[in-house]
């Protein structure tokens, strides 16, 4: 019987816990407060799982340690809200989270306008939100490609973390393109794995590259959506020959390449007769082709371009298959 997953709560609910428990304590004393939690642990790939978030209330922002750059606070009634040490500042357009404020995201700052509504203070009161080695979770993610400097975001739509969710992976894929698009490039660069971000990071603005893990069609998906006008993806000769072959996800668990029909392509492009019980993989399908590796390496690009465009209509395609 397989273990039952957990899940977890967002860095956005646990703020907002946090914040509640500061404003209750700040009401009762009228002085400095500080609330402290730890962010639950699940299974989820989360590198804020178990993080510590604090929030700090004073009716002086002289008290408050700030993200040392420099930003405008959310100003909710009497509140102003700051970045703390370990949040991130917004410092490009494009995000949920307007540029120049603290990168908290609208559901877990309409949980904290909410909670400041129903106990609000008549005085001015300042607040941070901050998180314990922030910056340095940071460097775990995409937030400073995408203008989140100086820590981690403060996320949340629903309030729960799901464990191993490809909707998280998704959204991520959605706010890069989108913050693409937002900062004028109306060509994105798609790329699967290590190598191909490598080769990618060569070529083009850093600001322009999504990593997309195994989610071919729906990353090419949101980029028509948001109308993005052109796709470089960027993969190996594996993935490209799933693509090629109809695979929208190229994870081993959506499928396995059909080397039978590999070996009646290559056959009748190439006129080679290949020996696939000899090999698994196509890398070891290319060891056979001697001087026609090129001539597949062009079969497998265009024919993978050929089946995107056949998925998407509006948006043009460049396949770049790695050697």
């Amino acid at each position: 019987m397989s273990k039952e997953l957990r899940k977890g709560y967002t860095t956005g609910v646990h703020a907002s816990f946090a914040f509640r428990s500061a404003l209750e304590a700040f009401l009762a004393t009228n002085s400095f407060v500080e609330s402290i939690t730890n962010k639950m642990d699940n299974d989820d790939l989360d590198v804020t799982k178990g993080c510590e978030i604090v929030v700090t209330i004073s009716n002086r922002v002289e008290d408050l340690e700030l993200n040392p750059l420099k930003h405008t606070p959310y100003e909710i009634s009497t509140l102003k809200l700051y970045a703390g040490v370990g949040v991130g500042v917004v410092t490009k357009d494009g995000l949920k989270a307007p540029k120049g404020f603290p990168a908290i995201n609208p559901t877990p700052l309409k949980a904290i306008e909410q909670i400041y509504y129903k106990f609000r203070a008549k005085k001015e009161i300042f607040c941070t939100i901050s998180v314990t080695n922030g910056e340095e979770l940071a460097k775990q993610t995409a937030n400073a490609k995408v203008g989140v400097l100086g820590g981690i975001s403060i996320l949340g739509t629903t309030g729960f973390v799901k464990p191993v969710s490809s909707v998280a992976y998704i959204d991520s894929i959605r706010t890069e393109i989108a913050f693409a698009k937002a900062n004028g490039y109306d060509k994105i660069v798609l790329t699967l794995g290590n190598s191909s971000f490598n080769y990618a990071k060569k070529q083009y603005k850093e600001e322009q590259i999504v990593e997309i893990g195994n989610f071919v069609y729906d990353a090419i998906a949101i980029a028509q959506e948001l109308g993005i006008d052109k796709v470089v993806f960027i993969c190996g000769i594996g993935k490209a020959t799933k693509v090629m072959q109809g695979c929208k996800n190229t994870h081993n668990r959506f499928g396995s390449i059909d080397f039978v029909s590999l070996k009646d392509k290559i056959a009748k492009e190439l006129g080679v007769d290949i020996d696939i019980e000899s090999t698994k993989t196509v890398k070891g399908v290319t060891t056979q082709l001697k001087n026609k590796i090129d001539d597949f390496y062009r079969v497998v690009t265009a024919k993978t371009d050929q089946q995107i465009e056949d998925w998407f209509r509006k948006i043009e395609i460049e396949t770049i298959v790695l050697r």
